[in-house]
C-alpha cells in the first residue's frame, strides 16, 4: 500500500539543537533518570497545530483460488437444477443471464457437469455423456425434463415463462423439439470444440492420470 502524507500549513516551530534521533537515544539509555519530560506534540500551545493526514492508495488484495462453480451457494428452495456444459461458451450466455435473473427468485439451482464435483449419483444417475448429449433439468420431485421442456420449465422458475409458452402447444413442441435437437447434436462443432467422442477420450485419460495423484484434486 502506497501512503502519502499531507502536513496543515501552519507556522514551524523548532527546538534549539534538539533532533528526534538523539532524544530517542538518550531515553533509551537513561531507563533510570528522567532525561525526558512526558512527550508531547511538536506545536504552538498558542497557534495552529500540525497535523499529519494518512491517505490510503489503492490496495490489491492476494490472487484468490478459482472457486468452483458447484460451489457456489445453492437457493435452499430450489424448485427445479439445471444440469448445464460450463465449457460450452454459448451455453454460458443462457446459463448467465438465467443466473442473474434466479438472484431475485432462488428457484434454479446450478450444476456445471463439467466439473470434476459433478456426482450423477446425486442427480437421477445422470453421467456427462448423457448429459451433454442435451439439455437435462431436475425437478425438486425427482423428475428430470429434457430438450425444450427443461428450458421451459428454467424460464418459468425465473418468471419469464412466456418466452417459451408457445411451445407447449402442437405442433409447435415438436418442431421445437426437432430444431434443438439438430443444435444439441451439433453444438461442439458449432461452437469450434472437439467431438463429444474426442472430449469423452480426453476426459478418460484425465481420470486415468489422476486417480493416484493428489495434484488433479488441488
Amino acid at each position: 500500500m502506497q501512503m502519502a502524507f499531507r502536513v496543515a500549513a501552519g507556522p514551524v516551530v523548532r527546538r534549539p539543537n534538539t533532533s528526534l534521533l538523539s532524544l530517542f537515544t538518550a531515553k533509551s539509555h537513561t531507563s533510570s533518570t528522567k532525561f525526558l519530560p512526558n512527550p508531547t506534540p511538536l506545536l504552538n500551545q498558542n497557534g495552529p497545530r500540525f497535523s499529519i493526514r494518512a491517505i490510503s492508495g489503492t490496495t490489491v488484495d492476494p490472487v484468490a483460488p478459482k472457486k468452483d462453480i458447484n460451489e457456489e451457494k445453492s437457493p435452499e428452495n430450489w424448485k427445479i437444477k439445471m444440469l448445464y456444459d460450463g465449457e460450452c461458451p454459448l451455453c454460458m450466455r443462457e446459463v448467465d443471464m438465467l443466473r442473474e435473473r434466479n438472484k431475485g427468485y432462488g428457484t434454479i439451482k446450478f450444476l456445471d457437469i463439467s466439473s470434476d464435483e459433478y456426482r450423477p449419483e446425486e442427480n437421477e444417475g445422470l453421467d456427462y455423456e448423457t448429459v451433454m448429449g442435451r439439455i437435462h433439468a431436475i425437478l425438486s420431485d425427482g423428475t428430470v425434463v429434457t430438450d425444450v421442456e427443461a428450458f421451459r420449465r428454467l424460464y418459468e422458475a425465473v418468471g419469464l415463462g412466456w418466452v417459451y409458452a408457445i411451445t407447449k402447444y402442437e405442433p409447435i413442441a415438436t418442431i421445437a423439439d426437432s430444431v434443438y435437437g439438430v443444435w444439441a447434436k451439433y453444438r461442439l462443432q458449432i461452437t469450434g470444440r472437439p467431438s463429444l467422442e474426442e472430449v469423452l477420450e480426453a476426459r478418460r485419460k484425465k481420470e486415468e492420470m489422476c486417480k493416484d495423484s493428489k495434484a488433479c484434486k488441488m
